[in-house]
């Protein structure tokens, strides 16, 4: 008899904790809701009334004012003394900043870099941008195929590449005239030296979201690429695929542009990107 009051003591303590631990994800959970409720629509300069946060995410006020408070504890977000608004605090400052202070880019692409190779069989780089030039900073290729002569660390022209045209298709106007101001220089017969053909290129790779270079770097390669953007939404890295001609048809190109796009995508994702 004692043992059996014993097993049902035991039994309800352990009900209710994992009544309260289900409890507490759920309050976690819509806590954080309401944060990223704050984080997407609180301008710069203004705040979300708690009226506003609880009609837009379904709850009352006294369940957001008690979920905020913990994070208004924590300065994740801050509330104006004055009418009461919420607003993002100086601790997601900080918790960003911590984030981007240990961000690699090679970490992160890394593992997109190699389902992309194993996808399409073909040598994968990424690139940061230094202009006016792309710096290869990662390249993931298979063993069996030919090799490319690409090294790490080294350089190229951003104007025929894949990579360098994919990054500048999304920079402002005034720095793809400073790069046309600078100079087109013709590295095989494909490359693009006219300033009005690479406008309208980098045009054509923004409508279609991912660059080729048809030979335009190295004869008999072709380059397909996709731009890598930042927290910022900032274009400042690239990835892509390289090949010689025969293995990279212009038929083929329309099947794996999307594919490049995708995966950098993700990465960006990654970065913090809103894309």
């Amino acid at each position: 008899m004692v043992f059996v009051v014993q097993c049902t003591m035991m039994c309800t303590v352990t009900l209710k904790q994992d009544v309260a631990g289900r409890n507490q994800s759920a309050s976690l959970r819509r806590g954080l809701a309401v944060l990223e409720y704050i984080r997407d629509h609180a301008g710069a300069g203004q705040g979300l009334s708690l009226t506003r946060l609880a009609e837009a995410t379904g709850m009352s006020k006294s369940a957001v004012l008690r979920l905020t408070t913990p994070l208004v504890e924590l300065n994740l977000l801050a509330r104006d003394r004055k009418n009461g608004a919420y607003r993002l605090g100086h601790g997601a400052l900080r918790l960003g900043q911590a984030y981007l202070a240990t961000f690699d880019l090679r970490t992160v692409a890394a593992e997109e870099a190699y389902r992309l190779m194993c996808e399409v069989r073909e040598t994968v780089h990424l690139v940061v941008y230094e202009p006016p030039h792309v710096v290869y900073i990662d390249k993931v290729e298979q063993e069996p195929m030919v090799r490319m002569g690409s090294r790490i660390g080294s350089r190229a022209p951003a104007h025929c590449t894949g990579v360098g045209k994919a990054i500048l298709a999304w920079q402002g106007d005034e720095l793809i005239e400073d790069v046309i101001a600078a100079g087109l220089p013709q590295r095989t017969e494909h490359t693009i030296t006219d300033g009005e053909r690479l406008r309208v290129e980098l045009a054509r790779i923004r409508q279609r979201g991912y660059a080729v270079d048809d030979r335009e770097n190295e004869p008999e390669v072709r380059c397909v690429a996709a731009p890598i953007f930042d927290h910022a939404d900032a274009a400042t890295a690239a990835l892509s695929i390289s090949g010689l001609t025969s293995r990279i048809t212009a038929a083929r190109v329309r099947d794996v542009g999307p594919l490049v796009a995708q995966a950098a995508l993700r990465i960006s994702r990654a970065r913090g990107s809103t894309r």
